[in-house]
């Protein structure tokens, strides 16, 4: 083999340099000792180079190119290539012992919504979906994502299951990654969601989550909405990717007006009054204190003000004054619906339901 061939040789096979060795060595009718002798090694250190089992030092692929020929890099990059070769061979081996895992993501899910790529071998799936939650092995994704400390509303009527929940959380984190904002401002974002609160009489998802969005992130807050999948019943989390951007996810889950913004303002609830530290998820049924209490208390009084909550408990039940006290208090009919139905008595089944907004979202 002449010096050219081994500056273009590319090899597509795995192979340790020690064999291209063995064929130049071939090639001239030098023994492995004849080769020592030349390149300054023991026999034995000859033998285990030739072997694969000794690498190709920066020093050995200087000695290489001036004994064998080829250029220092050549040699070098050949090692790199053998040594990736066979970790790519073990790696392989590994995502294969590994498959079970598929089965608690919600694959299906994650491929309809373009979230992950098919793949038609098991293995390249395995390492598809770690790519997706940006670990490295299972191992590092149990302990980032399924082992989490988090705080939460645990259903009583879904069954909540760590794959799926795992699955949008991080769909939440992409997304909101691709959203550019300003450092998070709290006095800004206070003083936001009084504008924020007037969109709930938007009824359009067209109109007013772009808008929503768009405050919020001048405010330093993502907001993303993001299709959940069977067996995260979730609807809304709240997470800091950095210290001063947080993630306000929700989502479509919602079909009606006064539950979408308790839901928002629930999470900007997390964001201004609890740590960074911690992520809340939220789901329905739930009977937790603490701090969701606190987050719920916020969201009643942003959307409802103290100093007009007062006069629910005497507002007929009738639509014409419950719209009247929607517009005093500028928001939507529906919450004001909502509101009566959790606090003051109001039947859930009544036909006082049309005064809520439905929402249809495209990606359902």
């Amino acid at each position: 083999m002449s010096s050219e061939s081994l500056n273009t040789f590319n090899p597509n096979w795995v192979s340790s340099p020690g064999e291209t060795i063995l064929d130049v060595l071939e090639e001239r009718g030098w023994s492995q000792a004849e080769f020592a002798v030349r390149v300054g090694f023991t026999k034995k250190h000859v033998n285990k180079l030739v072997n694969g089992s000794a690498s190709v030092s920066d020093d050995t692929a200087i000695r290489l190119e001036r004994v064998l020929g080829g250029t220092a890099s050549f040699w070098l990059t050949r090692e790199a290539h053998y040594r990736e070769s066979l970790a790519r061979i073990e790696e392989a081996q590994t995502l294969q012992s590994q498959v079970s895992w598929l089965d608690e993501l919600p694959l299906s899910h994650m491929v309809k919504f373009d979230w992950v790529k098919r793949c038609r071998d098991k293995a390249d799936q395995v390492a598809e979906c770690l790519s997706f939650f940006g670990v490295a092995s299972v191992d590092a994704w149990r302990k980032r994502y399924e082992r989490p400390i988090v705080a939460f509303k645990a259903s009583e009527t879904q069954r909540m299951e760590p794959g799926p929940v795992a699955a949008w959380l991080r769909r939440c984190e992409i997304d909101a990654g691709r959203i550019e904002s300003t450092p998070f401002d709290a006095k800004g974002f206070r003083g936001a969601l009084k504008e924020i609160r007037e969109l709930s009489r938007e009824h359009s998802v067209e109109v007013f989550v772009p808008q929503l969005v768009a405050l919020c992130a001048a405010v330093g807050v993502a907001v993303v909405f993001v299709p959940s999948p069977k067996g995260c019943p979730v609807t809304g989390a709240t997470k800091w990717l950095t210290s001063d951007k947080p993630l306000l996810a929700l989502s479509l889950r919602f079909k009606s007006n006064d539950h979408l913004w308790f839901a928002f303002f629930h999470e900007a609830g997390h964001i201004l009054l609890h740590g960074k530290k911690l992520v809340f998820l939220e789901f329905n049924g739930s009977h937790d204190r603490g701090m969701e209490d606190e987050a719920d208390r916020f969201a009643q009084d942003q959307l409802i003000p103290p100093s007009l909550a007062r006069d629910l408990e005497y507002l007929d039940h009738s639509e014409s004054e419950i719209c009247e006290f929607a517009n005093r208090a500028g928001i939507a009919p529906g919450i004001v619906v909502g509101r009566l139905q959790k606090h003051f008595g109001l039947p859930w089944n009544t036909r006082l339901n049309k005064l809520k907004a439905r929402y249809e979202w495209k990606s359902n």
